[in-house]
C-alpha cells in the first residue's frame, strides 16, 4: 500500500485547482503569460527556409522568343530501336513581313553516331555531316493553334525552293527530280485538314541510315510523327538542310546549331 500511494502521489497533477478563485486566476494568467512569451520569443527568431539552388542543372532548354521548352535529350517511341537524341539548337521561326511567331523549332542529332570532321570545315560541311550520318529530329512547337496544312504549305514552299537551288548548284540531276515527284505528293498528302493545338510537338524524324558492308543499302525516310513516312534519300536530308540554308528558316535556330557544332570536330 505504501508503494501504491507513493506512486500515485507522483502521478497527480501538481496544479492545485483547490486554490481560492482570485489565486486561479492570478496563477491562469501567469501561466497564459509565460506561453505567449515563450511564443513570442520562438517567433522573433530569423526563419532559415531552404534557398533555392541557382546552381541546378536544368535538363531543358527554353526558346527566349516564346518561353517554349524543348528537353536536352529526347526519346522518340518507335516500333524500332532509336537512340536517345541530344539537342542541338534551338530558334523561332517567325512571317518575316509581318514579324509573328510561327513556331519554336529544336533541331536533335544522334551525336555519337557523327563521324570525325575537320574542325577546321565549313559550317555546311559540319551540319551536312551531321544530317547524312546520323539520325536527327526537327521538333516543331506552334505558338498558337494552327493547321496542319498551313504547316505543310510552308514545307512544300521549303522544299520546291532547294530544288531550284541544288538544280542550279548541279547537285540535282533531271533523273532524281522525276524520282523525288511521287514522294513529294506523298509527304503533302500526309497532313490531315485538322488543327494543330498551341504547343503541341510535331516530330518530323530522319532515322538512321540503313547500311550492309559499309553500304547505303536503301532509301532513307522523312517520318512525319504519328502521320506517317516517304522514303526517298534525297527529300529526306535536304528537308533537314534546307534549316540551315544562308540564312535559314529560322535565323536564330541556324546561330545556335553552328555555335554548338563550332568545336565539334578533330
Amino acid at each position: 500500500m505504501f508503494r501504491l500511494f507513493t506512486i500515485n502521489s507522483y502521478l497527480r497533477p501538481r496544479t492545485d485547482f483547490s486554490l481560492s478563485p482570485r489565486r486561479n486566476a492570478i496563477a491562469f494568467v501567469g501561466l497564459a503569460a509565460a506561453t505567449i512569451g515563450t511564443s513570442l520569443a520562438v517567433l522573433s527568431k530569423p526563419v532559415h527556409l531552404d534557398a533555392p539552388q541557382d546552381n541546378a542543372v536544368s535538363d531543358v532548354v527554353k526558346d527566349p522568343a516564346t518561353g517554349i521548352e524543348f528537353p536536352k535529350t529526347l526519346k522518340v517511341p518507335s516500333r524500332f530501336p532509336l537512340p536517345t537524341y541530344t539537342l542541338v539548337g534551338v530558334g523561332v521561326r517567325k512571317v518575316s513581313f509581318l514579324g509573328i511567331n510561327v513556331y519554336s523549332v529544336g533541331f536533335y542529332a544522334d551525336l555519337d553516331s557523327v563521324p570525325p570532321i575537320s574542325r577546321d570545315a565549313t559550317f555546311d560541311e559540319k551540319i551536312r555531316n551531321v544530317v547524312e550520318n546520323s539520325s536527327c529530329v526537327l521538333r516543331i512547337v506552334p505558338t498558337r493553334s494552327t493547321s496542319y496544312s498551313h504547316l505543310r504549305d510552308g514545307f512544300m514552299r521549303s522544299i520546291q525552293a532547294r530544288m531550284v537551288l541544288q538544280k542550279s548548284r548541279g547537285l540535282l540531276t533531271e533523273e532524281q527530280e522525276n524520282r523525288i515527284a511521287s514522294p513529294l505528293l506523298k509527304f503533302k498528302s500526309l497532313f490531315p485538314s485538322t488543327t494543330l493545338s498551341k504547343h503541341t510537338p510535331l516530330d518530323i524524324l530522319l532515322p538512321p541510315t540503313a547500311k550492309v558492308d559499309g553500304k547505303v543499302s536503301q532509301e532513307r525516310g522523312l517520318m512525319v510523327r504519328d502521320l506517317g513516312v516517304i522514303s526517298n534519300t534525297w527529300l529526306a536530308e535536304e528537308f533537314f538542310l534546307t534549316y540551315f540554308e544562308g540564312k535559314g528558316i529560322s535565323p536564330p535556330l541556324k546561330q545556335t546549331v553552328e555555335e554548338r557544332l563550332e568545336n565539334i570536330g578533330k
